[in-house]
């Protein structure tokens, strides 16, 4: 716990800590309209393996390599062979905005059927289509595993990691142009938070920036879209306009939020919260029911008889209530120091900021995750 709130103290003083320019690049704040990543998928095999592969009783993957060996010009019947040097896998990968045939990517395999480990494997040519249905790249390659199995099963058997997830570092080769779009005469500027403030901050700062005739070029759609026309100096220079775009600094502005973790008593908060005046009063109560059992052993010669005896005990134990007074326009830095000087750990902190946000003391949004 000691740790806990050593580290929650540590994020809030660099949260809270005051800086040069709280001003961001707009490229951290925005994302391009169309400038996108795609999503790519194929199916494969996986051969070479140490007995590792796919068992009988996963038909697809002696299927699929009968087919392979008969477009080869081999025909064979798949009930008649056994494929344990073999994995069926999911190939997929991110295919890069304005990627270029030539160029090359990671591609992640998949086990598919009963294959243990995927270690020493070799994915062997594969398509990945992308959700249009085109094949937009080509994979194969050595599979690099972060796991292993080691043993021959039962007790002996050790797994660390996840071996039957690999990747192919640089495995697939790309063969048609991401369907990227160019910004020609408008650029679509996406807020990554959506914001009403920060977005008409960007289009004035835009304003401010390019529209050297008065004309503004940048209007702020909504909260998360800013567009903005390519003004005429850089006709057909679209590239070098985003660039100068993107190196615009913008004073973002951002909802006063806590972010509470009861699985793990994580607490982050930002240093704008502010706290209305409040007083605080925790403390804790301890009650313990013991029963113990007694002997009871009559005098010698007597016409008694041993028995036992149980005998209750009830205890109370209630701990003086911490306080703590909090004044007007007081900030999250001031609630946190004092719940830390009263020895409050984070699941004290978490009920506390709990029961603030319910009595409307808490001026920030609680999420809990």
């Amino acid at each position: 716990m000691k740790k806990t709130i050593a580290i929650f103290l540590l994020v809030l003083a660099l949260r809270t800590a005051p800086s040069a320019s709280a001003a961001t690049r707009l490229k951290e704040l925005v994302a391009l309209g169309g400038v996108r990543d795609n999503q790519l998928i194929g199916y494969g095999l996986v051969v070479g393996l140490n007995q590792t592969g796919d068992r009988q009783q996963t038909l697809f993957s002696a299927q699929s390599l009968t087919n392979l060996l008969e477009r080869m010009g081999l025909t064979v019947n798949p009930t008649s062979i056994t494929v344990k040097n073999t994995a069926a896998v999911m190939v997929t990968a991110t295919l890069p905005p304005f990627a270029q045939p030539g160029s090359r990517i990671d591609v992640t395999a998949a086990a598919m059927g009963d294959a243990q480990n995927l270690q020493g494997g070799i994915l062997l040519l594969t398509a990945l289509r992308g959700a249009d249905g085109q094949i937009y790249a080509v994979a194969q390659g050595p599979v690099v595993t972060g796991g292993f199995v080691a043993g021959r099963g039962g007790a002996n058997n050790q797994t660390v990691n996840h071996p039957t997830v690999g990747r192919v570092p640089a495995g697939a080769i790309v063969e048609v142009p991401a369907p990227s779009v160019v910004p020609v005469k408008l650029v679509q500027l996406q807020l990554h938070d959506a914001d009403f403030t920060t977005s008409a901050r960007i289009a004035e700062a835009v304003n401010k920036k390019f529209s050297s005739t008065g004309t503004p070029l940048a209007k702020a759609e909504n909260s998360a879209l800013v567009t903005v026309t390519i003004p005429p100096d850089f006709a057909g220079h679209s590239t070098e306009f985003i660039s100068a775009l993107e190196m615009l600094s913008i004073d973002a502005d951002r909802p006063a939020r806590v972010v509470i973790n009861e699985r793990t008593g994580t607490i982050v908060m930002g240093g704008d919260v502010r706290v209305s005046p409040v007083a605080i009063m925790h403390g804790n109560l301890t009650l313990q029911i013991q029963t113990n059992y007694a002997v009871s052993q009559p005098g010698p010669f007597s016409q008694g008889k041993t028995e036992v005896v149980p005998q209750v005990s009830v205890g109370a134990k209630e701990e003086k209530s911490r306080n703590v007074v909090l004044k007007e326009g007081a900030t999250i830095e001031e609630l946190v120091r004092a719940l830390a000087a009263i020895g409050s750990t984070p699941r004290d902190i978490i009920a506390i900021l709990q029961n603030l946000r319910a009595a409307g003391a808490l001026e920030a949004e609680l999420d809990v995750i």
